[in-house]
């Protein structure tokens, strides 16, 4: 099945009997079922992984002084960082990572008791941080490493000279490529074990962050989907959660065939 073809269109939209829904619903459930699968072994696949020793002496500023890498696992095993774009001289986060950041503090309680610390980490200032955090009511923790190689090594900063030098091109996702600024989003899963030692297991970039984005599934069942229509910037219309406009009434539906929807 061409899936490109497939595309969403609300006006005049297929009414069939209900037998007919159900038929075409249970032939979907199966391709559900295979992505549920499929989804499973990537999983196990992730967790066999080989890991990597963290050597560097990582410290960042926190609210209660200066921290080590080690000392923000606040007694688990398990850490799961998100680099957060907010640049040292930035006046705000960026508003995509702010979306991720949104879904945090309804996962955190239970997220610490499978043995997890969710940590937030950007180069800006502690100070800007914590303006910014508590502008948007978050209570998660969010560090600085302003004066630290961590988000350097882990892929999600890259230095002004090498970026210009590179014409943009940096490397990112694991590849070189094009990227628009010198902060970028990610995710990265740290293991401490009993020794104290502390392991890097896992990173993704990209649309990997989609994974701390809830809203995204949601919108994925719903007959509009996520509704983008920007090719370069998909995610043009989300806002911080304290600058959206009250949301608008549905404007009426456009004449199939009317306007172009390419997927980014």
């Amino acid at each position: 099945m061409n899936t490109a073809a497939i595309e969403t269109n609300t006006v005049n939209h297929p009414v069939v009997p209900k037998d007919q829904w159900v038929a075409r619903r249970k032939a979907l459930l199966a391709r559900e079922k295979e992505l549920t699968h499929l989804r499973d072994q990537i999983a196990r696949e992730r967790r066999a992984l080989p890991w990597t020793r963290v050597d560097k002496n990582y410290t960042f500023e926190a609210p209660e002084g200066r921290r080590a890498l080690a000392d923000l696992f606040e007694g688990r095993r398990q850490l799961l960082v998100q680099h957060f774009m907010f640049g040292p001289d930035w006046e705000q986060g960026c508003p995509s990572c702010s979306f991720m950041a949104d879904h945090i503090e309804g996962m955190n309680v239970h997220l610490a008791h499978r043995d997890v610390t969710v940590l937030v980490v950007s180069r800006a200032s502690l100070a800007e941080i914590e303006r910014f955090r508590q502008r948007m009511g978050w209570q998660f923790k969010w560090v600085s490493a302003h004066d630290s190689d961590f988000n350097y090594d882990f892929g999600v900063s890259f230095k002004s000279q090498e970026w210009a030098e590179g014409k943009g091109e940096v490397y990112y996702n694991y590849s070189v490529q094009p990227f628009p600024a010198e902060e970028a989003p990610g995710v990265s899963v740290f293991y401490k074990n009993d020794a104290g030692e502390v392991f890097h297991t896992y990173s993704t970039f990209g649309r990997g962050v989609e994974v701390m984005m809830g809203t995204y599934n949601m919108l994925d069942l719903l007959p509009k989907g996520r509704d983008e229509h920007n090719p370069v910037y998909a995610m043009d219309w989300v806002r911080h959660h304290d600058r959206y406009e009250p949301a608008p009434a549905a404007k009426p539906e456009a004449a199939a065939g009317s306007c172009c929807h390419t997927q980014a």
